[in-house]
């Protein structure tokens, strides 16, 4: 559910190159908000979006509401592409869309999200192409979306 309270479905993405982002405001990598907007902006119009999911599981570095991780993003780095209410990405309470995710990465194991930041590139015909790890800078898989945007794949 967005932040603010409306109902979407993964479904609502069909079509789209889609980047899923678990973030949280008092991490060492929330600095990265700023360029996830960048390419927010810069691909948008050709079919790009970007799923924010603030989660409060490491570090204890998302402690506020949805309401106020909201303000903090816009306020602080300009965002505009989709934050979700607050979930957790591991464990017996995890968000649904995270077993998928974790499970779908071709030519790896899955595996349980480490940090905040983890990313997550989908292409348009729903597959998973890659999983960046927390330290991985938006921008050194820009080719990726590129390539995603231009093949679908």
């Amino acid at each position: 559910m967005f932040i603010g309270g409306d109902e979407v479905k993964m479904s609502d993405f069909q079509g789209k190159v889609v980047l899923v982002v678990n973030t949280a405001s008092k991490c060492c990598y929330t600095y990265q908000f700023a360029a996830l907007e960048d390419l927010y902006k810069k691909y948008q119009e050709a079919g790009f979006v970007i799923l924010g999911f603030p989660s409060n599981q490491f570090g204890y570095q998302e402690p506020g509401t949805n309401e106020e991780i909201l303000e903090f993003c816009q306020i602080n780095y300009g965002v505009t592409f989709p934050m979700f209410e607050k979930i957790d990405v591991n464990g017996e309470t995890e968000y649904p869309l995270y077993p998928y995710l974790k499970n779908s990465v071709p030519e790896t194991e899955a595996a349980d999200i480490s940090w905040n930041f983890t990313k997550f590139l989908i292409g348009k015909d729903g597959k998973t192409i890659g999983r960046y790890a927390p330290k991985v800078e938006p921008n050194e898989f820009e080719d990726d979306i590129r390539l995603a945007l231009q093949t679908g794949k």
